[in-house]
C-alpha cells in the first residue's frame, strides 16, 4: 500500500519553501536570472521583509562578474553582514578584491560590507581599507571611508589615533560630496580636536553651500561650535579683521536659509536671519524677536495667520505679530487681530485677545484704543470671548483705574451673566480693589455674590471673600453684616483652602474682645497698592537654550543637551587659519578648487544651489550611500563628478549638435483656467523640463497667471487639493496681489508616481492638471555600449513612414525630445536614434529607438519595465514623429 504524503509541519519549512525559487535563481549560470532574483530579494528588503535565510545564496554570487548582480548583492551584504558575521568572514577575501574594482560603486560598497562586519578580528583590514579609500580618485569612495570611519571607532576605540590621521587628510579634501561626511566623522571621534579645523575653517565655509543638505547641517552644527571657541562676541567689540573671519561664516549661510529642506533651516535660523516654515522654527523666530525685532520686521506680512493654519501655528504666527508691534505697524496688526477675533477656533480667539493686551501694555499710545475695543467685545455673544476679555482688561485697569470707573461700573453689571469662573473672579478682584470708585455698586454687588456663595466654584468664592473683606474695611456700616454672612458660610465650606482664608481674614478684621479693635494690620494687608501686571512673551526666557534644539521646545533641558560653550574673553590666535591658499578665494563669492583625481578646474558660485550644480547620477549616488533599498538609486550612482563630465562631452558629439532636452520656447502650454470661467483670471501651465529643487521625484509645473479684469485678484493660491494614492503635491507660494493687467508666474511641484493621473485643486475655481507621459522622465545620460547592454526584453515596437520633411536626423531629434523628456545617447550608426531618461518616481529606466531605412520607412522602439508607460510613450511619440 502507498504509504500518504502528509504536508510538511516543521515550523519555518513555507518560508524556506518560499524562498525555493529565488535559491535556484541565484544558482543558476544565467546572469539574467541572478539579477532577476537579486532584485526581488532586494525589494523583499526595501518593503521590510525578512531576507536573512537567503545569505549563503547570496554571498555564494558575490565574486560575480557581472556588475549589476554584484551591485545588488552587495547592497544586500550591508543589510545582513552584521547578522551573519561568520558568513561573512568567509568571504573577506572577495570584498577586499572588491576595493580594487575599477567600479566606483563596487569598491564604495565592499567597503560599507567590511565596515558593517562587527568583529575586532578584522579591525586591521577595515583599518587598511578605510586608509586606502581615503586616497581613492572617486570623491565617492572617499565619502564612503569617512562614513566607515565612526563605524570602526565604535568597534574599536584604541584605533583613534590613526582614525584622526584620516580624518586631518578628508578634512583637506576639497570635494563638496566629502565635506559634510567627514565633518560628521570628526564630531563622532574627535570633536575636542578644534585644531584639525582650523586650516580648513575657509574652505568649509566656502563649500557650504554646494554641500547636499544633510551635509549642510552637520558642517553648521560644527562650526558653530568652532565659533563660539575662536571669535569673540560680534555683539560687544570685534576688531575689523576678526569680524571679517567671523562674517565669512554668516555670509555663507544665507542662501541656505532659502531651501526647502527642513531640518537645514532649523540649524541655518540659529545663525541669524528668517525662514518661513513652521511650529519649531517659528518658536525659533519667536524668541528672536525678542531680541533682535528688527531682522524680522520687513516681513511682518510673512507672519499674517491663514484660516487653514493649525491651531498651534496661528497662536505661534500671533506671538510673534505681538512682539514685532511698536508704533509704527500697531495700526496694521490690530485690524489684523480685529479680524482673528471672528474665528470659529476659541483657543485662537482667546489668544488674540491676550496678544491685544500685550500690546496695549508695551505700547501707551493704543492702550486706549485696545481697551475700548475690549469692552466692546463684552456684548459678544460667546461667554469664552467675553470672559477672556474680562481677564485682560483686569490687566489693563490696573494701569489706569481712576481713568476707567465706568469700565468698572460696565464690568459689575456683567456678573448676573458671565458664568466662567475665572472672569467672575476677575471682575470681583477689580471691584474689590477699587471699590472707593464704584461705592454705591460694590455692596449691591457682594449682597448678589452672598446669595450665590454655596454654588459658586472655588476660585470665585475666594474672591467674594477677599471682596467682603475690603468693604468691611472702607464700607462697614453697610457690609458688616454681609461680611459675617458670607464669613460664616466659608468657616463650614468642603475646601480646605476656603476655610482658612476665611479663619484668617476673620482674625484679621473683626474685632474680638481681647483686641477690641481692627489689628493694624489689616488695611496695610488688604487695601495696600498693589502694582500693575507685567504682561511678557512666554518666549523671553527661552534664549539660554540653543535655538533649534529640543530643550528649546520644550523650554527645559532634555537629555543630550549640549550647551554651547561661552564666548572667550580674548580671541584665540587667528593665524592659525591662514594657510596658503592657491585654488580657492577667501572671499565669498566665486569659489575655484580643484578636485582630487581630476584634472578639470571647476568654477562654483555659492549663490547655487546644491542641487542645481549636481547631476542625477551624482546625486542619487550620495543618497545611495543613505539608503540602498533600491536598484535604481545603485545604477544611477556610477558617475562622479569628472566621470560625469566626461559623458557629457561624449553626448555633445557622435551624433552632431543637438539639444537634450526640448528647447522652452518648444514646450507646450495647457489651459487650467479660462479667462471667462474664471472671471477674467486666465492661468495656464506648462511642465518646465527642470529640477524640482525641494524633492527630486517630483515634476516642476510652471504657472502662468494673467489678470484680464478690471480690478485687482487677491490671494491666489491652492486650497483643496484633491489627489490619488501615493500622488503629492508640493504648492506653489501664495500670490498676495495681482494687479489688473498684470501677469505672474510660479512653479510648483507634483509626485504624479510615474501615472498620467490628474491633480485636482482649487484655484479660485476647480482645476486639474494631467501630465502627458513624456513628462513623467528626466533625462539620463548614458554611453552607447551601455544603452545596449540595458535594452531588455521588455519593448514596445512600432513601424511607421516618415514624412520627407521628418526624415533627417535633426528633425527626429526635435520631435523626439519635444514629445519625451529625453537626453540624446551617442550612437556610431547615421541610422538610428537613440534616446535615455528615467522615470521622475520610480527611476525607471526608458530607452527609445528610432531606425530609419529606406524611402522614409522607419521603426520606433521603447523598452521600459513599466509597460504602461511604455505603451503610452510609443503612441505620442508615433503621434509626434508623423505629424
Amino acid at each position: 500500500m502507498k504509504e500518504e504524503t502528509r504536508p510538511c509541519v516543521i515550523p519555518g519549512c513555507f518560508s524556506a519553501r518560499r524562498h525555493d525559487d529565488l535559491k535556484e535563481m541565484l544558482d543558476s549560470n544565467k546572469d539574467s536570472l541572478k539579477l532577476e532574483a537579486m532584485k526581488r530579494i532586494v525589494a523583499m528588503i526595501a518593503r521590510g521583509k525578512n531576507a536573512s535565510d537567503l545569505f549563503p545564496a547570496v554571498v555564494k554570487n558575490v565574486a560575480c562578474k557581472n556588475i549589476e548582480v554584484k551591485k545588488l548583492v552587495y547592497v544586500y551584504l550591508v543589510r545582513y553582514a552584521e547578522e551573519q558575521q561568520d558568513l561573512a568572514l568567509l568571504s573577506i577575501s572577495t570584498f577586499q578584491r572588491g576595493l580594487k574594482d575599477p567600479n566606483q560603486l563596487i569598491r564604495a560598497s565592499a567597503l560599507r560590507v567590511l565596515s558593517s562586519i562587527r568583529v575586532t578580528i578584522i579591525v586591521p583590514i577595515m583599518m587598511l581599507a578605510i586608509k586606502e579609500a581615503a586616497s581613492d580618485m572617486s570623491p565617492y569612495v572617499r565619502k564612503t571611508a569617512a562614513h566607515a570611519i565612526p563605524k570602526l571607532y565604535s568597534l574599536d576605540p584604541e584605533q583613534k589615533d590613526q582614525l584622526i590621521e584620516v580624518i586631518e587628510k578628508l578634512l583637506a579634501d576639497k570635494t563638496t560630496l566629502v565635506a559634510g561626511s567627514v565633518v560628521m566623522a570628526f564630531e563622532e571621534v574627535c570633536p575636542e580636536r578644534i585644531d584639525l579645523i582650523h586650516k580648513n575653517y575657509r574652505k568649509l565655509c566656502n563649500l557650504l553651500i554646494d554641500v547636499e543638505e544633510w551635509g549642510q547641517v552637520v558642517i553648521i552644527n560644527m562650526l558653530t561650535r568652532y565659533a563660539r571657541t575662536q571669535f569673540l562676541n560680534p555683539n560687544i567689540n570685534v576688531s575689523r579683521v576678526q569680524n571679517w573671519v567671523y562674517s565669512l561664516f554668516r555670509a555663507v549661510s544665507l542662501p541656505i536659509e532659502q531651501s526647502h529642506d527642513a531640518a537645514l533651516i532649523y540649524t541655518a535660523i540659529r545663525k541669524i536671519l528668517i525662514c518661513e516654515v513652521q511650529y519649531v522654527v517659528l518658536q525659533n523666530v519667536a524668541t528672536m524677536t525678542i531680541k533682535r525685532r528688527g531682522m524680522f520686521e520687513p516681513y511682518l506680512k510673512s507672519f499674517y495667520i491663514r484660516s487653514t493654519d493649525p491651531t498651534q501655528i496661528k497662536i505661534l504666527k500671533l506671538e510673534v505679530l505681538t512682539n514685532l508691534a511698536n508704533e509704527t505697524n500697531i495700526s496694521t496688526i490690530l485690524r489684523e487681530f480685529q479680524t482673528y477675533i471672528k474665528s470659529m477656533d476659541k483657543d485662537f480667539v482667546a489668544a488674540t485677545i491676550q496678544a491685544i493686551g500685550r500690546c496695549a501694555t508695551n505700547i501707551g499710545e493704543v492702550r486706549d484704543t485696545c481697551l475700548n475695543g475690549l469692552v466692546q467685545l463684552l456684548s459678544n455673544r460667546d461667554e469664552l470671548v467675553v470672559a477672556e476679555s474680562v481677564v485682560v482688561i483686569k490687566k489693563l485697569l490696573q494701569m489706569q483705574p481712576e481713568k476707567h470707573s465706568d469700565i468698572i461700573k460696565h464690568m459689575a453689571k456683567l456678573t448676573d451673566n458671565i458664568q466662567v469662573p475665572m472672569a467672575r473672579a476677575s471682575i470681583l478682584w477689580l471691584i474689590g480693589e477699587y471699590c472707593e470708585h464704584v461705592p454705591k455698586i460694590a455692596p449691591d454687588v457682594l449682597r448678589k455674590m452672598a446669595k450665590s456663595f454655596t454654588n459658586e466654584e472655588d476660585i470665585v468664592k475666594l474672591q467674594i471673600i477677599n471682596l467682603a473683606a475690603k468693604l468691611y474695611l472702607t464700607n462697614s456700616k453697610q457690609t458688616k453684616l454681609l461680611t459675617q454672612y458670607v464669613l460664616n458660610l466659608a468657616k463650614y465650606d468642603q475646601n480646605y483652602d476656603i476655610r482658612d482664608r476665611a479663619r484668617f481674614i476673620r482674625q484679621l478684621i473683626v474685632p474680638t474682645e481681647k483686641s477690641g479693635a481692627l489689628s493694624k494690620y489689616a488695611k496695610k494687608l488688604f487695601l495696600a497698592l498693589k502694582p500693575a501686571p507685567v504682561l511678557e512673551s512666554p518666549f523671553k526666557d527661552r534664549d539660554h537654550f540653543q535655538l533649534g534644539s529640543l530643550s528649546h521646545l520644550l523650554n527645559a533641558k532634555a537629555g543630550g543637551y549640549q550647551e554651547l560653550p561661552d564666548w572667550p574673553e580674548a580671541a584665540p590666535d587667528p593665524s592659525v587659519r591662514n594657510v596658503e591658499v592657491k585654488e580657492s578665494v577667501r572671499a565669498v563669492g566665486t569659489v575655484t578648487y580643484r578636485d582630487t583625481g581630476s584634472s578639470e578646474e571647476e568654477v562654483r558660485k555659492p549663490e547655487r544651489k546644491s542641487k542645481q550644480s549636481k547631476s542625477d547620477s551624482e546625486s542619487e549616488s550620495e543618497s545611495e550611500s543613505e539608503s540602498e533599498s533600491s536598484e535604481s538609486e545603485s545604477e544611477d550612482s556610477e558617475d562622479s563628478e569628472a566621470e560625469l563630465k566626461k559623458k557629457k562631452k561624449v553626448v555633445s558629439g557622435g551624433g552632431g549638435s543637438f539639444s537634450t532636452i526640448a528647447p522652452s520656447s518648444a514646450l507646450k502650454s495647457y489651459e487650467l483656467l479660462h479667462r471667462i470661467t474664471g472671471e477674467g483670471l486666465s492661468v495656464e501651465y506648462c511642465f518646465s523640463r527642470q529640477p524640482f529643487i525641494p524633492d527630486a521625484n517630483m515634476v516642476a509645473v510652471q504657472v502662468h497667471f494673467t489678470n484680464n479684469s478690471t480690478s485687482d485678484t487677491k490671494s491666489l493660491h491652492m486650497e483643496d487639493v484633491k489627489l490619488q494614492s501615493g500622488m503629492r503635491v508640493k504648492e506653489f507660494p501664495e500670490i498676495e496681489l495681482l494687479p489688473a493687467g498684470e501677469t505672474a508666474t510660479a512653479v510648483m511641484g507634483i509626485d504624479f508616481c510615474d501615472s498620467t493621473q490628474t491633480a485636482n485643486f482649487q484655484l479660485k475655481f476647480f482645476v486639474s492638471i494631467q501630465p502627458p507621459v513624456g513628462e513623467l522622465m528626466r533625462p539620463f545620460f548614458m554611453t552607447e555600449n551601455e544603452f545596449k547592454k540595458e535594452q531588455g526584453e521588455e519593448e514596445n515596437c512600432e513601424k511607421l513612414t516618415l514624412d520627407v520633411k521628418c526624415r533627417n536626423e535633426h528633425a527626429i531629434v526635435q520631435k523626439v525630445t519635444t514629445a519625451a523628456n529625453l537626453s540624446r545617447v551617442p550612437c556610431g550608426s547615421d541610422k538610428e536614434c537613440r534616446f535615455a531618461g528615467r522615470t521622475v518616481t520610480s527611476s525607471s529606466l526608458v530607452l527609445v529607438t528610432v531606425a530609419t531605412k529606406d524611402q522614409g520607412a522607419a521603426q520606433l522602439t521603447v523598452n521600459c519595465e513599466k509597460m504602461v508607460i511604455g505603451t503610452m510613450l510609443v503612441k505620442d511619440i508615433l503621434l509626434a514623429l508623423t505629424q
